[in-house]
């Protein structure tokens, strides 16, 4: 792939992205539910990498390739969005949104349309992800291609049964203020973060041409760096632990005591 054409995608997946979290942020401001923030974000990191999977100018890439990618992020999108809207629709507000909210106090609308458009930049490193595993030139099924859409399938299987697994647990009057130790989330405090990451951790695999023939696929390893940082790092585990902590310090303290963080514990 051409600089110019790669360039064409990341300003293309920028626009996009950045209209799309314009959106989210004005719903957030008529509706004071930040709960569709995610969704918004979710959906139009679906929608940009499924059509520039799709779009002209791919070169050499085979279209079985370019059309399996599109449909695997279709699928992530509409699955994990449509979780996020159930949840939303159950819930008045996001806790990780909501605090941040109070902490900016009457700054809090600007700052949170930036940190939105922070999160547009980072998705659109996904989206160039994405294309540029669609838009591997080579034209036969490799073993590289095979580990990378088991490992995205696996991922998306897996990411489902801790979304099931959490949902479960919150349906049963009996785990009112507990926290969920079952299943995935007895191995993970965050299952669901951890099969995320295994998702972008994917599209590298694919995207990389070990003949050397395009270079670029490289770039596609910033995808799970950037994405491990945000979850681990940034707006994922830590806003959501320090309100595990403030609003359940004991089963928190009991739950951290047994259970990794992040990578799962296997045995």
């Amino acid at each position: 792939m051409s600089l110019a054409d790669l360039l064409k995608l990341a300003v293309s997946a920028e626009l996009g992205l950045a209209a799309t979290m314009t959106a989210a942020w004005a719903v957030q401001r008529r509706t004071g539910n930040s709960g569709w923030i995610d969704a918004f974000w979710t959906v139009g990191v679906g929608a940009c990498a499924a059509i520039l999977s799709l779009a002209g100018g791919a070169g050499p890439a085979p279209p079985w390739r370019q059309t399996l990618v599109a449909i695997l992020v279709a699928l992530w999108s509409l699955r994990l969005a449509s979780h996020i809207v159930a949840r939303t629709r159950r819930a008045s507000d996001d806790p990780r949104y909501r605090q941040l909210m109070k902490d900016w106090g009457d700054k809090a609308p600007l700052r949170l349309w930036q940190f939105l458009q922070a999160q547009a930049a980072v998705g659109a490193v996904l989206v160039v992800a994405v294309a540029l595993a669609a838009r591997c030139p080579s034209p036969n099924v490799r073993a590289q291609d095979v580990l990378g859409f088991a490992l995205l399938a696996g991922a998306l299987w897996g990411e489902a049964v801790a979304d099931r697994q959490l949902a479960r647990f919150k349906k049963d009057p009996a785990n009112r203020g507990g926290l969920c130790d079952q299943g995935l989330w007895s191995r993970s405090r965050h299952p669901n973060y951890f099969f995320e990451w295994l998702v972008w951790l994917a599209y590298p695999i694919i995207a990389v041409d070990l003949t050397g023939g395009d270079l670029t696929g490289w770039l596609a390893l910033l995808a799970p760096l950037i994405m491990f940082w945000t979850l681990r790092y940034a707006s994922g585990v830590p806003p959501l632990e320090e309100h595990m902590l403030r609003t359940r310090p004991e089963a928190f303290a009991r739950y951290s005591a047994k259970t990794p963080v992040f990578f799962p514990r296997l045995f």
